[in-house]
């Protein structure tokens, strides 16, 4: 269980990172503690297994992109590893993950694109398509954003 210290620390965390050039300073000043500690401990917290990963969340709207879609292909168990590190690599792409296929829906390896229109989505799995040779695969564009939260772990009040 985290010590008082490690949950100011992880309330700090659990909403938006600021975009600066040392965000770890303000954070450290929302928790009340210098940038070192804060480096410190969430080293700490990683190597304790506490912090598994930082997830960043890309608010596609706000960074100029109409639409997104998540392709769903269909990829040889064989070849899941390299296919996904190879569709990871694309420049569009900001989700490649493995699931598994069911009966009505055997499409086994998905991720986020995001362009500028719909079209350019498409044209987008197309280029990933001929480029890697799969062919089996749909696109699922998103219509409505209805939930974009980060976790919340511990509120910011220890008094």
């Amino acid at each position: 269980m985290p010590n008082d210290l490690e949950k100011k620390i992880i309330a700090a965390l659990q909403g938006d990172i600021p975009v600066t050039p040392r965000p770890y300073r303000e954070i450290a000043e929302t928790a009340g503690v210098d940038e070192e500690t804060v480096i410190s401990v969430v080293k700490d917290l990683y190597q304790r297994g506490v912090i598994r990963r930082f997830g960043a969340t890309l608010r596609h709207q706000k960074s100029g992109f109409n639409a997104n879609a998540m392709v769903a292909w269909q990829v040889a168990e064989a070849l899941i590893d390299d296919v996904g590190e190879q569709i990871a690599a694309y420049d569009a792409v900001t989700h490649c993950y493995r699931r598994d296929p069911a009966p009505q829906w055997p499409y086994n390896l998905y991720t986020m694109v995001h362009a500028s229109d719909e079209d350019e989505c498409r044209e987008i799995a197309r280029k990933i398509s001929d480029d890697i040779g799969l062919s089996d695969y749909t696109m699922l564009f998103s219509r409505r954003e209805l939930k974009k939260t980060s976790m919340q772990y511990f509120d910011n009040e220890f008094d």
